[in-house]
């Protein structure tokens, strides 16, 4: 399904765009650990359905006190399953099998190709987000200041099986195809389009696994697990959701895609200031590198010069 656009094309992203993107790449970090604890315990399809069920029950709540009303989905609801499939039920379940082999660390580096995968979709799909060599430039040094930042980590995860690799890459380009579709939900408020994809993911889900593990099966697991999953769905997918579409209005997929780029970083800066963990020369190097790639996408200080 082509899908254009007849918006003018995206300047650089203001203060409250580039506000929104680190603190979603924050959060979206901590997902990575979450998960790691989870599918130590749970099957990944499982871990899926409890982390959309939970974060779509949540904000069904947040409607129901907060508003809009929900009713402003129904008339996009075909829209919404496919956003649902492209955003949640194919991209987690790639990454919690992923996990399931290799450590958050390499598969946030492999998560930091959406927006590799965004730029190409976007140039073919869109009227107002094309390529250009600063976009191409960013990318190239976000990527690499991710691989830079792992470093001796990364090197010693690539021993791990390919198929695990090739999960990850998956829902990076799955990701990329639901910011395109994202971009179709013109004037709906960014928490019904988070809570429609998330109901949404939650009604493919529940006969999948119903189906497979039957009623009992997936509710067996220990405490520390099922405080992990609760942040999982409440902080790194409920509220993490409004933010990102919100940022998709506001700043377009392509700049959003770029959260992928800091995840890791944050990955990193988390673990040393809450778990004494220390950060080495050649990690602050790729925080850099991600860095001069963010400003080098944004194009504003080229701009000026």
């Amino acid at each position: 399904m082509a899908m254009t656009a007849t918006s003018a094309p995206r300047g650089p992203m203001v203060l409250k765009d580039w506000g929104q993107l680190l603190l979603l790449g924050a959060i979206w970090g901590g997902s990575f650990f979450f998960a790691r604890i989870a599918v130590a315990e749970l099957h990944p399809l499982v871990l899926v359905l409890f982390r959309v069920a939970i974060a779509a029950i949540a904000l069904q709540l947040y409607l129901a006190i907060r508003g809009p009303s929900f009713r402003l989905a129904l008339p996009h609801a075909s829209l919404f399953f496919l956003l649902a499939l492209t955003n949640n039920v194919i991209p987690f379940s790639l990454i919690f099998a992923g996990q399931t082999q290799l450590g958050a660390g390499v598969a946030s580096v492999l998560n930091a190709t959406t927006p590799f995968w965004t730029l190409i979709l976007a140039n073919a799909l869109t009227s107002d987000e094309k390529l250009s060599w600063n976009k191409l430039a960013g990318i190239a040094l976000g990527i690499a200041g991710t691989a830079v930042m792992i470093g001796p980590g990364l090197l010693a995860g690539l021993g791990g099986p390919v198929w695990a690799k090739f999960a990850l890459i998956g829902a990076s380009l799955s990701y990329g195809v639901a910011l395109m579709v994202a971009r179709r939900f013109k004037g709906v408020p960014s928490p019904v389009i988070a809570t429609g994809q998330l109901t949404a993911s939650t009604i493919i889900m529940i006969p999948i696994v119903l189906f497979t593990y039957g009623p009992a099966g997936p509710f067996s697991a220990s405490p520390p697990v099922w405080a992990a999953v609760l942040a999982l769905a409440l902080l790194s997918t409920a509220f993490a959701y409004i933010l990102y579409f919100n940022l998709v209005a506001s700043a377009g997929a392509t700049n959003a895609s770029l959260v992928t780029l800091i995840v890791p970083a944050s990955a990193m800066l988390l673990g040393f200031l809450f778990l004494g963990e220390r950060l080495e020369l050649f990690e602050i190097g790729g925080v850099v590198l991600i860095a001069l790639g963010l400003v080098t996408i944004d194009g504003r200080l080229f701009g000026r010069r």
